[in-house]
């Protein structure tokens, strides 16, 4: 793959996560000011309870389909590769949405959320599981302009049928079922263009025991950044009641914008990295990483450094008075935290072209474990502030140790002069944000 082509693609799947910015943006201002924040926080919850179920129900099966499918010529072992893992996946989710109906008025009472939503998050769980590995499929074959299209329109659709239920006066109940019926849409545009782009056969599982010695530690690995994102939300819900969720999601969400500049990059990396990798082809591994890097962060230093500025401001605007009072001191530990997360994804990546998926695996446990105990001893004491305080030191646990054990096995170059003019710039820009702020407040 060129440079120019590269870049192209990540400008591409850039602006598709740009609108999933812009529809996570809407659905928060719509639900937070037309329903209720406690409305806010049984979305989050079954939206979050999905990421849990499905995280852990691949068994790393889309990791290693991401691995192995972009270097593989023989058309027949994609085909047994893909439906080996499909069937698989789908098989675990249909066992697992059985089993949430089943116990349904226990999960409800865990989450906090009415019986109904647990049937409807079943529902959503097995056919998300399977869009996300179809979604992995066409990633994995390069077709960025194809993903591009499937995406868009799940986003658009899932943005404007939300938004319809709830203004037709349906409430959360209604937006819900909105969000499962565009997902189910969706499967069945993406099981067609499948069979007709790769074909079909009935699996042999000849493949299975190579993808789950790669995949199975990126199960834990992925459990494990759950974990590190989510797992506070249902402490906050624990200790200070689903309203403080409420408050918590949209302040996470507003910092959570950032990842816009993480997704693209790790997206078009993942996919061109392993075909380079394999063909020993190490100068252009390196060269990829360190200018990804830099510009990476060329972007992500300055918009850590506004976001976190103008967290009010921004609540203020997406949400409501209410929640931009309660949560914005949030913002700043949150967009920390995903810088280090964003400069950690170009380490780890170095350890998944080794196949250093145990090590991975192992790091983001350790973090999540922090994570987990720092949550329960400050969350009563400090409240949402606390959940993000111990957030922050999570990711920086992670990046500490992703950093350790990548130099390990590679290094490549880091602009490190580049980067402290950026972080000098920014800086100085911040400092004439508070005080073009402070003037503003004593005008007014």
């Amino acid at each position: 793959m060129s440079y120019i082509k590269f870049a192209k693609n990540i400008f591409t799947v850039g602006f598709l996560d740009f609108l999933g910015i812009i529809q996570g943006l809407v659905l928060l201002s719509l639900i937070t000011k037309n329903l209720s924040a406690g409305d806010y926080g049984v979305w989050s919850q079954v939206r979050i309870t999905m990421g849990l179920v499905v995280s852990l129900t691949f068994l790393g099966l889309h990791e290693a389909l991401i691995r192995f499918i972009p270097g593989e010529r023989d058309e027949g072992n994609v085909r047994e590769g893909v439906y080996s893992s499909v069937f698989l996946v789908g098989f675990i989710n249909a066992a697992v949405s059985l089993l949430l109906v089943l116990f349904s008025a226990h999960a409800a009472s865990f989450l906090r959320i009415d019986q109904v939503f647990v049937t409807l998050l079943s529902l959503i769980i097995m056919v998300e599981s399977l869009n996300t590995m179809l979604l992995v499929v066409v990633r994995a074959k390069q077709k960025i302009g194809k993903y591009f299209w499937f995406v868009a329109s799940k986003l658009m659709a899932e943005m404007g049928l939300v938004a319809a239920m709830v203004f037709l006066g349906y409430g959360i109940l209604g937006a819900v079922i909105a969000y499962a019926a565009v997902k189910a849409l969706l499967l069945l545009f993406l099981a067609f263009y499948l069979i007709r782009n790769i074909g079909f056969t009935f699996p042999r599982f000849s493949v299975v025991k190579q993808y789950l010695s790669f995949g199975i530690p990126t199960m834990a690995d992925g459990f494990a950044y759950w974990m590190v994102t989510s797992s506070d939300r249902y402490l906050v819900a624990f200790f200070l009641g689903i309203v403080f969720v409420g408050y918590y999601v949209p302040a996470y969400s507003i910092a959570y914008l950032l990842s816009a500049f993480i997704f693209p990059v790790s997206f078009v990396l993942s996919v061109t990295l392993p075909k380079l990798f394999d063909q020993n082809n190490m100068v252009e591994v390196k060269n990829y990483l360190a200018h990804s890097l830099k510009y990476f962060l060329a972007v992500m230093i300055p918009a850590a450094f506004l976001v976190s500025l103008l967290s009010k401001q921004l609540l203020l605007v997406f949400s409501t008075k209410e929640i931009a009072d309660n949560a914005y001191f949030v913002v700043p530990f949150i967009t920390a935290s995903i810088l280090l997360y964003g400069t950690s994804y170009f380490f780890s990546q170095i350890l998944a072209l080794f196949k250093k998926t145990k090590t991975i695996a192992f790091i983001w446990v350790t973090a999540a474990c922090l994570n987990v105990w720092l949550n329960i001893i400050f969350i009563p004491a400090l409240g949402i502030l606390g959940a993000a305080i111990t957030t922050f030191m999570a990711y920086l646990l992670a990046f500490l140790l992703i950093h350790y054990f990548a130099s390990k096995q590679m290094r490549f170059a880091i602009e490190w002069g580049f980067i402290f003019k950026v972080f000098a710039s920014s800086v100085v820009s911040g400092f004439l944000i508070m005080l073009l702020n402070v003037f503003i407040f004593f005008l007014l």
